[in-house]
């Protein structure tokens, strides 16, 4: 029998309680032994549905254990990459909450420790994992909607809590980097092209943080609008518009959690297709896809469906609407 990837978490992130860490503990190939947290009052939320995980007060601590294997960080979007090179340089495997960095450049120097460790090092990136997502990509490159022309996305919720790191500029808040990610990021991967000019933003501030994001840009042959905020009713979709169909995504980001998991596409001739997608967990997926390409070795990194280099692409087109902007 395979022996499973042996997982450990720096920090007690609230998300890494509600998903991440249960993920692993769910996950076939993988085994959840420990947690580092400065607050161990935090862990318990872990243990109770993990009651045998081993919890460390320092995150040093948890690098340096032998039984780790690979490790999740979901801490503050600024000291991801610092922790990242860390846990690489401590011998492990690393997963790393989206935004890996804070610019695209800090992820060249992943890529060079990721080479020379010849570690498996990926940002999480869910959705990729998620068959609709694999279904959309595969539709759009057989055609079914014919030559795209369009792509349009919405993703919003409603956060004024100016304490939540995502309202704070000095950890890199705002809703570019916590979901602009996905707008942008899905559009690149499911049609395998880069933004080749950022032709509009439309960017709202407070507290030096971005909370309402209009971009437009030019692709390689479609046009693509896409709005990502925190101040607005909660929503997402994304809708791929070409000349002989339209595909959309109903939920394509928060498979399950936001609503029901539907793919749809409609042509010229009021053709309609219906595909349901319940019952995925893509944070599942994505452990157990992670696990496996730690367990087959170096060969197979490059295969795992979210690399450093995809992660870069979505970066750098955040930099450039960041430089854009003429706030």
């Amino acid at each position: 029998m395979t022996k499973p990837v042996r997982w450990g978490v720096l920090g007690a992130a609230n998300f890494a309680k509600q998903h991440m860490a249960r993920a692993i503990h769910a996950a076939e190939g993988a085994q959840l032994v420990a947690l580092a947290t400065s607050n161990p009052s935090k862990a318990e939320g872990f243990q109770a549905f993990c009651p045998e995980l081993e919890i460390e007060i320092d995150y040093d601590a948890l690098l340096v254990r032998d039984d780790i294997d690979a490790v999740y960080i979901p801490l503050p979007n600024h000291i991801h990459v610092e922790w990242t090179l860390k846990a690489l340089r401590a011998g492990k495997h690393v997963l790393t909450e989206k935004p890996i960095a804070m610019t695209a450049d800090q992820i060249d120097d992943l890529i060079a420790m990721r080479d020379e460790t010849g570690l498996l090092c990926a940002e999480a990136y869910m959705i990729v994992h998620h068959p609709q997502w694999a279904r959309a990509k595969q539709l759009l490159s057989e055609g079914a909607i014919g030559n795209l022309v369009h792509v349009d996305t919405v993703f919003s919720y409603a956060n004024s809590d100016m304490n939540n790191i995502r309202n704070r500029p000095e950890t890199g808040g705002g809703s570019i980097r916590d979901i602009g990610v996905y707008t942008y990021g899905s559009a690149r991967w499911a049609t395998g092209q880069e933004p080749r000019e950022i032709t509009h933003t439309n960017i709202h501030y407070e507290n030096d943080v971005d909370v309402f994001a209009e971009v437009n840009a030019q692709f390689e042959t479609f046009s693509y609008h896409a709005v990502t905020s925190m101040r607005m009713s909660p929503a997402q979709e994304i809708r791929f518009h070409g000349d002989t169909g339209v595909l959309t995504l109903e939920t394509p980001f928060n498979a399950n959690l936001f609503g029901p998991t539907r793919l749809h596409l409609a042509d010229t001739s009021n053709n309609e297709m219906v595909e349901h997608f319940s019952g995925t967990n893509h944070y599942v997926n994505q452990v157990e896809n992670f696990s496996a390409a730690v367990r087959a070795g170096t060969s197979a990194h490059a295969d795992y469906p979210w690399t450093l280099e995809n992660a870069r692409g979505t970066q750098e087109m955040i930099d450039r609407v960041f430089a854009t902007d003429k706030r």
